[in-house]
């Protein structure tokens, strides 16, 4: 790869920024949760789920950053231009996605409709 193709900062940058909105729309839609959750079901253990999502936004912005440091390093000050990043924060996220889905759809069919 020529070096005047190479983009060395945007493109790493733009990811990370992608995977912070990520993260804040996973804490926004959780602390909804937690404000909701409860009085639509009764029951205060159903603060859980919200403060999980929280937890779980903060943990994949830091992994999110901690990523974007790497290969930004690996691409600009190493200049090595192979690094390609594993799947595993997407699998994270996609896991964690389908784990709420299920929730919502055991939730759905196992309580009564009032």
């Amino acid at each position: 790869m020529s070096d005047q193709l190479f983009d060395p900062g945007l493109q790493p940058e733009r990811t990370e920024l992608a995977w912070r909105r990520t993260a804040l729309s996973i804490a926004v839609g959780s602390v909804v949760a937690m404000r909701l959750l409860p009085t639509a079901l009764g029951g205060g253990w159903w603060i859980l789920p919200g403060i999980l999502g929280v937890i779980f936004s903060a943990v994949l912005w830091a992994w999110s950053r901690r990523r974007y440091e790497r290969i930004s390093f690996a691409t600009v000050a190493a200049r090595d231009h192979t690094l390609v990043p594993d799947g595993a924060l997407l699998l994270t996220l996609a896991v964690f996605v389908a784990l709420i889905g299920a929730l919502g759809i055991v939730v759905l069919v196992a309580l009564p409709l009032t």
